[in-house]
């Protein structure tokens, strides 16, 4: 395995801060496409700051700002956001499953960011337990993008579904099997293989900044 750098530096979101940052983010990047949308996204909501879920941020190197930031919600805590809209067919049911939403990127930031996010958001995942992977993609390119990662519809004879925490706008939901995925990359060669799995990113920090404000809190 190689070690790797990136620009930036993956972190969970650990104070409103943190979370308002991510919201900036979000705001600008949904805002740009959906500009209705944009006021809403300006403030964490409910799921952001519950137990069942945690917010990532990207944190530029050079300029200390927020340039990304993704959502993972498991259903460790209860059922995901999304089985509010659409019915889990018993083989995602049965297992544990995450939503990964609200991926975002500043115009400009590294082009590495989107998939640095994915990656950490696959390993969260693993580390939770989480075998199903679970979207919502409101375009087309973005289905065609999700397919090249190996999702696949969640109901394959049914069409988009409106996603009200979305915009209300009908998304495609799609799934991902992440305790199959290192296996069927490697059979496929898919591009991405050696940056997920091949290749240990030190910036992407999912525990080490909870560690350590966990010790903060202790001394306290």
């Amino acid at each position: 395995m190689t070690t790797s750098t990136l620009s930036f530096i993956v972190r969970l979101a650990l104070d409103r801060n943190d979370l308002k940052a991510a919201c900036a983010v979000r705001s600008q990047a949904y805002g740009h496409h959906i500009p209705g949308w944009r006021k809403a996204l300006e403030e964490p909501d409910a799921i952001d700051q519950s137990a069942a879920a945690v917010v990532m941020i990207c944190e530029d190197k050079a300029s200390g700002d927020v340039v990304g930031t993704a959502r993972v919600q498991t259903s460790a805590g209860g059922p995901l956001l999304i089985e509010q809209c659409v019915e889990l067919p018993p083989r995602q049911a049965s297992h544990g499953r995450a939503e990964v939403s609200r991926i975002a990127a500043l115009p400009g930031a590294d082009v590495s960011v989107k998939i640095a996010l994915w990656k950490a958001s696959y390993l969260y995942c693993i580390a939770t337990q989480s075998r199903w992977m679970i979207i919502g993609a409101r375009n087309e390119a973005l289905v065609r993008q999700y397919r090249r990662l190996g999702f696949g519809d969640l109901h394959p004879d049914r069409g988009p579904v409106p996603l009200p925490y979305a915009g209300g706008l009908p998304h495609h939901v799609l799934t991902f099997d992440t305790y199959a995925a290192e296996r069927t990359w490697k059979e496929r060669q898919h591009g991405l293989y050696d940056f997920v799995f091949e290749t240990h990113h030190p910036d992407i920090q999912l525990y080490a900044a909870k560690a350590a404000r966990r010790l903060e809190a202790l001394a306290a």
